[in-house]
């Protein structure tokens, strides 16, 4: 008898684990109460982020701490009552940037992140939009002479870990991307990055392949996840699905289809924004690059340049506050000759856990319910690993990537 699948969540991650699932012979069902890619999969900066293998609490986080709760630095804007509301997991997000952590938490991160631009560049071509793949790396600008020690600070971490990369300075720069005004003296290019033109085209274009290969698709809102018989029924406004396995790959709603079958997995919530202009008359831009002082991505995309901003830290369906992306503009048109606003600005929503790391694995006293979520930063750069790691494991198979580290267990007893 053919085994069965509900993957719950048609973002990269639980697209990915729906195409694993079902070349192993499994028959997925999909289901998300939006269309595939439209959810967190959608808004981000297109980065195939072979490069990031730091994860975001890391020990430098104690020196920034000052700017960052007093909402004095554009990376980070910090709602209180938000942060009051769950004191308990900021504090264990601050106590896993210790020291001691960091170099296992750069181990697992590298693990899967290593063949990203790779797995990427084959399910592409599978789907039949390679056009949209750019192997052109990216940038890191400064826009102070500190920044000098920064760049070569971080060129030197690279090239511990095996990944190269190249110091610029403004002369260099303008050779690499013209269309930049002259105002960064330092820049740091790590050529193995990839990105592509729409993320979510992208998502759209791997549920595509997933659903002519036989996969269903539901497009419905998920009332409620329970145990039925053997196996997991997923309630939905469509009515009921059953399988022997379902994956949870919701994001940042996973909390809340978990919580009622009594596992916290201590996850939260990181918002962000995006807004797109028109490039001035003549501007190019090749590759994403990211402004360290001014904390944006700035990276051409189907629609025109995509400007995304730092994290919101308010509740994940608070109204929206614009501060920190009309910042990014004001920034991103330093950088650039930039023309009109393309359409409204977005509002998305990451999922993130105290430690940076996602979770992958089997739910503790949950046999068949598996978890896919918290990738933070990287979920579009790491679905398709994050999709074959699940299906080894409900296969017994030896996953492409050591799960230890991604191990529910480590928040849900």
């Amino acid at each position: 008898m053919t085994r069965t699948a509900l993957i719950l969540g048609a973002g990269m991650v639980g697209v990915s684990c729906a195409l694993a699932l079902q070349k192993r012979g499994i028959a997925v069902t999909l289901i998300d109460r939006k269309e595939p890619g439209r959810e967190t999969s959608y808004g981000n900066a297109g980065v195939l982020a072979s490069s990031s293998i730091l994860p975001l609490n890391n020990p430098s986080l104690y020196a920034k701490i000052t700017d960052y709760l007093g909402n004095r630095h554009p990376a980070l804007n910090l709602s209180w009552r938000r942060a009051l509301a769950r004191p308990g997991w900021l504090l264990r997000f601050l106590w896993e940037a210790r020291p001691s952590q960091a170099p296992a938490r750069i181990a697992a991160l590298a693990s899967l992140t290593a063949s990203t631009v790779e797995r990427h560049r084959a399910l592409m071509n599978e789907a039949g939009v390679a056009h949209r793949l750019r192997e052109t790396g990216t940038l890191k600008l400064w826009r102070t002479e500190a920044g000098h020690a920064a760049a070569q600070a971080e060129h030197d971490f690279l090239k511990r870990h095996g990944i190269k990369s190249q110091l610029l300075d403004r002369q260099g720069l303008s050779a690499v991307e013209p269309s930049l005004n002259p105002i960064f003296p330092v820049a740091l290019l790590i050529p193995c990055v990839g990105s592509v033109d729409s993320p979510g085209a992208v998502t759209a274009a791997y549920a595509a392949l997933f659903a002519g290969r036989g996969g269903h698709i539901v497009q419905a809102a998920i009332t409620g996840l329970a145990r039925h018989g053997a196996g997991w029924r997923a309630n939905t406004a469509k009515g009921s699905f059953d399988a022997d396995i379902a994956v949870v790959a919701l994001g940042p709603w996973s909390g809340d289809l978990l919580k009622p079958l009594g596992l916290d997995p201590w996850l939260d919530v990181e918002r962000g924004y995006h807004r797109h202009l028109k490039p001035g008359a003549g501007t190019r831009l090749s590759r994403p690059v990211y402004d360290v002082d001014g904390a944006y991505y700035m990276a051409p995309m189907e629609r025109g340049f995509r400007i995304t901003s730092g994290v919101d830290l308010a509740f994940r369906d608070a109204p929206d506050d614009h501060r920190q992306i009309d910042s990014a503009t004001a920034s991103a048109r330093e950088a650039f000759a930039l023309g009109e606003v393309v359409g409204e600005t977005w509002r998305g929503a990451r999922p993130t856990l105290p430690d940076s790391l996602p979770m992958i694995g089997e739910a503790p006293r949950n046999p068949g319910l598996w978890l896919a979520f918290g990738n933070q930063h990287i979920g579009f750069s790491t679905g398709p690993i994050t999709g074959e790691m699940i299906a080894a494991m409900v296969c017994g198979e030896t996953p492409p990537a050591d799960p230890k580290p991604f191990r529910p267990e480590r928040y849900i007893s």
